[in-house]
């Protein structure tokens, strides 16, 4: 195994640079440019010499044994000065002087998964991690690294091992009399699959925490949308005018609104276009429209129409309320009044979205779980009907324990590390 190093911090200017170093080299080389090393897992100042004993930098230096480290490997850290030529001639240093490998990106985590110190679904929250924008997206992310998928898919296979026991005795003993454990083994099967449905079914909404939420802006023409878009964006995000039709395509505008990640889509307005290009774009923003998770319909606080047919993700809205008369719900671009009511009904709607406990995340989770689920469906259905083959419900069984396997990474994770890996940095 190669020992790797790595720049583990922000590559630039800084106050302080941290240097990683894993693998069975790390103490060695470690001690050849620190001299006495530290007691594990305590910092310690040293001055780091190169290979001639050229000083190259006062450091903290801290050391991890094997097993107790990020990676599972021995590990030392150097904490430098953040200057690009102090950093450079340590990784010179390194590289030259002990023949130490640039880590590629995402090796450390890479090498963590490979010994045991992380599951594929805590690489996967790291990776989240990084990449978190809003407060929602830190706390799942951090929820997931935790082990918290780890241990609630731990929970579920204790069941199914158990429904896998009782039917291999079974079919050991099939010409003894040791008695029916069918409402034993239904009784572990269902435990799991009450489980498997109930996480499936918040999924949706945890895994738009981490791509973000869309709100749709939709209403007739000049009713406002754009204006209300570039009101919350506080730009001009969408062209205004008092021209019918002036929207033609779908915009989008990316915000953070509580915590959430948040894309606005503003709309064509509905009408009867009067012609094709117009017509191509309110068919655009209705389909849109239908697919995101909240619709915010506008209609003129001066429009006496009757009100549209509301759905559960549907929020009226009376702009231009400093044209017409006020009344509940109402909002102005133009003066802001009702925009911080509009943004708290935005976020209690999102809340209540993401209230449902679970933890999985991706839609790779929700495939694993699928078919786990479909495995468990199989064995229940045919303990049911009676009379039947016990080898085939074990069959069964082991289908569903191999789709939670793969979705802690225990099977089955080569297809997937590529793409997560993709997106990490080399110091990490």
């Amino acid at each position: 195994m190669d020992t790797i190093f790595a720049l583990a911090s922000a590559r630039g200017k800084s106050g302080v640079a941290v240097i990683r170093i894993s693998g069975p080299r790390a103490h060695v080389v470690a001690r050849a440019m620190a001299g006495n090393l530290p007691p594990l897992r305590e910092a310690g100042l040293r001055m780091l010499r190169d290979g001639v004993g050229e000083r190259l930098d006062s450091a903290l230096v801290l050391c991890f044994a094997q097993g107790a480290s990020f990676t599972g490997e021995d590990v030392t850290e150097l904490m430098v000065h953040g200057s690009l030529a102090t950093v450079t001639a340590i990784e010179h240093c390194l590289a030259q002087d002990h023949a130490l490998r640039l880590a590629q990106p995402g090796e450390f985590t890479r090498r963590a998964l490979d010994n045991g110190m992380m599951d594929l679904t805590q690489v996967e929250a790291l990776s989240d991690l990084l990449e978190a924008e809003t407060e929602s997206q830190r706390r799942q992310a951090l929820r997931v690294l935790d082990g918290a998928i780890g241990k609630v898919v731990a929970e579920w296979r204790a069941h199914l091992v158990k429904a896998a026991a009782l039917v291999e005795t079974a079919i050991d003993f099939v010409e003894e009399d040791v008695g029916n454990f069918d409402d034993m083994i239904l009784q572990e099967l269902r435990a799991v699959q009450a489980g498997l449905q109930s996480e499936m079914a918040g999924q949706r909404a945890r895994e738009r925490v981490q791509t973000g939420f869309e709100v749709a802006l939709i209403g007739p023409v000049n009713a406002g949308k754009s204006s209300l878009l570039n009101a919350l964006a506080g730009r001009e995000a969408a062209i205004t005018s008092d021209i019918a039709g002036t929207t033609r395509d779908v915009l989008e505008v990316r915000m953070d609104v509580g915590g959430y990640a948040v894309t606005f889509l503003d709309t064509a307005g509905l009408r009867d276009a009067p012609e094709q290009v117009e017509a191509i774009g309110i068919a655009r923003g209705k389909a849109r429209a239908a697919q995101a998770d909240l619709r915010i319909i506008l209609q003129p606080a001066n429009d006496i129409s009757d009100l549209p047919e509301l759905g559960a993700n549907d929020i009226l809205v009376r702009s231009k309320a400093d044209l017409g008369p006020v009344s509940q719900g109402a909002i102005s671009a133009v003066t802001g009044q009702g925009l911080d009511w509009l943004l708290d009904e935005i976020i209690a709607r999102l809340s209540a979205l993401t209230a449902r406990d679970g933890v999985t995340v991706r839609q790779r989770h929700a495939q694993s779980m699928q078919q786990a689920e479909a495995g468990l469906t199989d064995a229940i259905d045919k303990i049911c009907q009676g009379d039947y083959i016990a080898e085939l419900v074990a069959a069964d069984i082991r289908t569903a324990m191999t789709a939670l396997d793969s979705l802690i990474g225990v099977v089955d994770v080569e297809d997937v590390l590529g793409d997560i890996f993709s997106n990490f940095c080399i110091g990490k």
